[in-house]
């Protein structure tokens, strides 16, 4: 089986269990990965990337309460169907962002500041 590359950056601020939930719900919310498609063992992608399976089971369990992905004992991992293509596009616009503020320091008021101003631009058409 193959699969996109993943990669934890241990300077990041963002935990490697976010950092591979992350790099995962943003393969299949683009397509990257495609419903019914497997995801790598939990122990398999541990090794692959260095880390304890915890931590990649974490990611994976993350996942799976966000409804992307679905565990069956014998199918493993699979992306699950994405029939609320747009609910999962908000979630990985939100981590995006979520990720933004934290590499540039933002404070968490002036970036939901920023989020309300940007809504009331989209809601009035005004654009700023």
């Amino acid at each position: 089986m193959t699969h996109p590359v993943l990669r934890v950056d241990e300077h990041s601020p963002l935990a490697p269990f976010e950092q591979v939930r992350d790099q995962l719900g943003d393969l299949i919310a683009t397509g990257g990965l495609a419903e019914g498609e497997r995801l790598p063992t939990v122990r398999g992608l541990a090794t692959e990337l260095g880390l304890a399976a915890g931590t990649v089971a974490r990611a994976y369990k993350e996942l799976e309460a966000a409804g992307l992905v679905t565990t069956r004992s014998r199918a493993g991992t699979v992306v699950a169907p994405q029939s609320q293509s747009s609910e999962v596009a908000l979630r990985t616009a939100a981590r995006a962002f979520a990720t933004t503020v934290v590499d540039v320091g933002m404070d968490d008021q002036t970036a939901l500041d920023a989020v309300r101003q940007a809504l009331r631009a989209a809601r009035t058409g005004t654009g700023s």
